[in-house]
């Protein structure tokens, strides 16, 4: 089969697909959460991310035979299936890791919640949670980890001690069989162990958190501050959860425009390795490698004195590269309006304003005192 007899099926929201895969033969762009299996009549790969369903009820009796899904995780793909019918497959694990890990960070920055006066506690600790661990040892910062999969990591705990610390990450990917399932792993019963004044930060999967039982929380009072980039029942979101969350977001942590330009070339390098259609490697730039280096705007004006001052400048540097209150006032007027909750939530993936992560920015080092320099080392911003 030769490149130009390819047809590609490829979910809109993938950037770069001409970059990477125009070479190929023809590319077809598809809303990924109502892609049908007629959409697949004459598709030899199909490229997707996590809101397409890959299984039988898509791909019987189509000719695709290699499924790249550029994101992380594998939930919303039958992989035992695709191997069972012979079709490659291949996601791309680690692609937005630190796009999530700077959005914690952010989330953090914009509560005003020194990170480096608290404890934390890493649910799942795959590539976003272990990329966050790394950081925060940097930071020397105590963290405990709970991963049933990782029984050897040297900061690992039980669910109770995690549950435990001031801020609590869950990262954890969606599994519902097996030893270790996640599914509503943190319910009502672990929901009532977080401590009043902690954070509890969910940007893994949203059905990791039971949501009716952290509405019934949030109802009651409970008083820890509550960060969910993802929420059961996708796009369809409780509102009445929205409303009482402290920040709301369209499962956008992983959506840097580094993140998704990594997936697409995992993804690529993967069909190479495939081995199944003849697909020797574009030549192309990195994408973002090419790109002017943007300054922030605001980093001479920093002042920088007290410990507590120190922090208040480093959230307001962090905030001006990324600020969660916007996408979070995007969310919750998006809920007020008159479109459907599920088509304003998956418009406002589609149209994501372009975010660069920390790398691309450069601080005034002038005017910072030696501890932001090495905190902001930590987190990639030079």
């Amino acid at each position: 089969m030769t490149q130009a007899k390819l047809t590609i099926v490829a979910d809109e929201n993938i950037p770069a697909l001409e970059e990477y895969f125009g070479d190929l033969g023809n590319l077809i762009r598809a809303p990924g959460r109502t892609l049908s299996r007629d959409q697949l009549a004459g598709a030899d790969i199909l490229l997707v991310r996590s809101v397409t369903r890959v299984n039988e009820a898509l791909l019987e009796g189509t000719p695709v035979r290699f499924v790249g899904s550029c994101t992380i995780g594998t939930d919303h793909m039958d992989t035992d299936w695709l191997e069972a019918q012979g079709i490659a497959w291949s996601a791309a694990p680690g692609c937005n890791a630190n796009s999530v890990v700077e959005y914690v960070f952010c989330a953090l920055a914009t509560l005003g919640v020194d990170w480096g006066g608290r404890s934390f506690g890493i649910v799942g600790c795959g590539n976003v949670g272990g990329l966050l661990q790394r950081r925060l040892h940097a930071l020397n910062i105590p963290c405990a980890v709970y991963d049933p999969w990782l029984p050897d990591n040297p900061d690992a705990a039980d669910l109770d001690s995690v549950l435990r610390q001031d801020v609590i990450c869950l990262h954890a990917p969606l599994v519902k069989g097996g030893p270790h399932p996640s599914f509503h792993m943190i319910g009502a019963e672990q929901l009532a162990q977080i401590k009043d004044g902690a954070v509890l930060i969910s940007a893994g999967r949203g059905a990791v958190v039971d949501n009716r039982a952290l509405l019934q929380a949030l109802r009651e009072g409970r008083r820890f501050t509550t960060v969910l980039d993802v929420w059961e029942n996708e796009p369809d979101i409780d509102t009445e959860l929205l409303e009482l969350v402290d920040i709301g977001t369209p499962h956008i942590a992983g959506y840097s425009l580094d993140g998704k330009l990594a997936g697409t070339r995992m993804i690529r390098e993967a069909l190479e390795g495939a081995g199944i259609f003849s697909s020797p490697r574009p030549s192309m730039g990195e994408g973002l490698g090419e790109r002017a280096r943007p300054r922030s705007r605001r980093d001479a004006e920093l002042e920088l004195g007290a410990p507590s001052a120190n922090f208040s400048a480093m959230a307001e540097l962090l905030l001006q590269i990324y600020d969660p209150r916007d996408d979070d006032r995007r969310l919750r007027a998006a809920a007020q309006s008159d479109t459907p909750m599920a088509q304003a939530f998956d418009q406002l993936r589609r149209e994501y304003p372009e975010r660069l992560e920390f790398s691309h920015y450069r601080a005034d080092a002038a005017a910072l005192a030696d501890t932001q320099r090495q905190q902001l080392a930590v987190l990639g911003l030079e």
